[in-house]
Parts: C-alpha cells; sequence; structure tokens
C-alpha cells in the first residue's frame, strides 16, 4: 500500500492500468480512493479514455491524487512501427498529463515508467548514471523526451515526479504483446506451459531483466522516496539482471528440465535483430541501490518468481515443471 499520509491512505491514479504492471500494481494498493485508467475497458476500470485526447488529462487529475503512477504507453515494437501512434500517446499523452497537472495547480508525486531503451549502441560495458541519453529507436527516444519533460516540470514545482528506467519486464504472464522484446519473456513462459516459443535472435544476444514483482517494487518505492536526494536528475536506470539468452535458457533447463528448453525453436528475425542490437545489455545502477532499489538475484529467480506467481496460482495444462 502506498505509505500513508498522517493517519489517512494516499489518493492515487494509475494510467496504463490494464496493462499487466498496472494490474499487479492496484493489487498491491488496495484502497478506496484509487482511480485506475486506460484506454481500454477492463474488469476494475474506474476511468476509460484516450489520455492524449484533449480534455481527459484534466478529468483524471481534477480531484487531485497525491501519487500518479504514468504507466500508459504503445510499446516499443508498436512504436517503431506506427510512428503516428508511438509519439501521440507515449509523447503527445505524457504532455497532456503534466501539463493538466500543472494546470490544477497542485504538486503531486508523479512516477514515470521510462526504459531502458532511452540509451543507445555504442555502450561500454556497464551503463552507468552519466551515460548519454542517445536512443536508436521511436520508443526510446519518445521516452527520453518524456524524461527531459518530467525533470523540466518537477525543477519548475509543477510536481514531484520521479522517472524509473524499467529494465526488461521478465517472464511477463499472459499472452504476447507487440514489444520487441517479447520473446525474451516467450521463450521461458510458452515452455513452461508446454507449448513452442520462437527465439528470433542468436542465443549470444545479452540484455537486461526484471521480474513482475521487482518492477512492482520499484514504482511503490519510487513513490515514496525522499526526492531532495534526486536533486535536478529525476530520472534513475533500475538494477537488474544481465544475462544472455543463453544463460535464459541454461536458467530454464535448471527450473523444468531439458524437455522443456526443447520447446524453443530457432527462427532468426532480422527486423527483431536490428531492434535489439541498440539495446543496453548492462547497467551499473548505482544511484538506484543507493536509494533502496532492489532487484532480483539471478535469472534463474525470475523464472521461479514467474512459477510461484503465475503457474503455482492457476496450474496451466501441459505445463512443464522440473
Amino acid at each position: 500500500m502506498v505509505a500513508p499520509v498522517g493517519s489517512r491512505l494516499v489518493s492515487t491514479l494509475i494510467t496504463g492500468a490494464a496493462g499487466m504492471i498496472g494490474r499487479k500494481l492496484a493489487a498491491q494498493l488496495p484502497q478506496p480512493d484509487l482511480v485506475l485508467h486506460d484506454v481500454v475497458p477492463f474488469d476494475g476500470a474506474t476511468a476509460v479514455s484516450d489520455l492524449s485526447a484533449p480534455g481527459e488529462a484534466e478529468k483524471l487529475v481534477a480531484s487531485r491524487p497525491e501519487v500518479i503512477f504514468h504507466l500508459a504507453a504503445v510499446v516499443s515494437g508498436e512504436a517503431e512501427a506506427d510512428f503516428e501512434k508511438g509519439y501521440r500517446v507515449n509523447l503527445d499523452g505524457t504532455r497532456r498529463l503534466f501539463e493538466a497537472i500543472r494546470k490544477e495547480s497542485y504538486r503531486p508525486r508523479v512516477v514515470f515508467a521510462s526504459s531502458i531503451a532511452v540509451f543507445g549502441a555504442p555502450f561500454p560495458p556497464a551503463i552507468g548514471d552519466e551515460f548519454l541519453n542517445a536512443p536508436l529507436t521511436s520508443y526510446g527516444t519518445q521516452k527520453a523526451i518524456d524524461e527531459l519533460l518530467l525533470s523540466d516540470y518537477s525543477r519548475r514545482g509543477f510536481f514531484d515526479g520521479v522517472g524509473i528506467r524499467l529494465p526488461t519486464i521478465c517472464v511477463r504472464p499472459g499472452k504476447p504483446n507487440k514489444a520487441a522484446s517479447g520473446f525474451f519473456s516467450g521463450i521461458i513462459r510458452e515452455p513452461l506451459s508446454g507449448q513452442e516459443a520462437v527465439l528470433p535472435v542468436p542465443e549470444t544476444v545479452r540484455h537486461w531483466f526484471a521480474s513482475p514483482r521487482a518492477a512492482i517494487g520499484f514504482l511503490i518505492h519510487a513513490s515514496r522516496i525522499k526526492t531532495e536526494s534526486l536533486g535536478a536528475r529525476r530520472n534513475l536506470s533500475m538494477p537488474g539482471v544481465s544475462a544472455t539468452v543463453g544463460e535464459q535458457i541454461a536458467a530454464l533447463k535448471k527450473v523444468a528440465g531439458e524437455k522443456t528448453a526443447k520447446l524453443i525453436r530457432r527462427e532468426p528475425d532480422p527486423t527483431i535483430m536490428r531492434i535489439v542490437e541498440g539495446w543496453p545489455q548492462n547497467f551499473d545502477a548505482k544511484r538506484a541501490l543507493e536509494l533502496g532499489f532492489r532487484a532480483d538475484a539471478s535469472f534463474e529467480e525470475i523464472i521461479r518468481i514467474h512459477v510461484a506467481d503465475e503457474l503455482e496460482k492457476t496450474p496451466e495444462p501441459g505445463r512443464a515443471l522440473g
């Protein structure tokens, strides 16, 4: 639950609440004064609208929620495939939300879900807190612009913002989405359910991961920290686990056995490979760690969290666990 102010609970708005992270976050914030918003209807929704449409953001902040988790976004692959939609949702929607808060003339805590896609190659062995934002995708560019806006609106006192650059969240439950990174979860999720999965990149590809459980921890912690320690630098790279695809598969074998791992089919995809080549592989998240953010211990732990949080609660037919 979000930290109370005095003896009362903090009023909270979650945009993008229909998504996997939004749903899991809402489940950890059991309070009556919680607004769940998305562009599509979903169970538990309290507001359904297009945040990028004129006037919609103003409606959401009219009640002056004290904590706003801004998760609404078009994912990486879709933002790359549909240039106009990506900028309309990821940039225009964010700017409209920030402007609505400014015009409402109050100062909430705004937690913005950014992405490691704000960085672009060439990379050092581990990306530190001083590394340049130079994205190589439209999605990363949109998130980088949003980070600058968040810092400036915070500097001007319009709200108290914290941007957290999430690692690729793995293992994502449910059905595949249009994210270019979706295969990272698919090669674990589908085999664990007894289904074939497609691997579009070589096993040497290395990436930066965190579990959904860790991501929710990041968001809630960001809503509570004292932002004086951030100064003007309001955006933080979150800690995570650096692993190659081959190491992912090795962890899957350890958890579920060789037979399960054989359900992964190699099928190279040049488009996915081109996008992934421009993504970070490893981080030195010193600032976030000093501020108390904590991630998973290993990729094997990430898989076991998926098993515990998703499969053991609702076992699926054909599920393969060793």
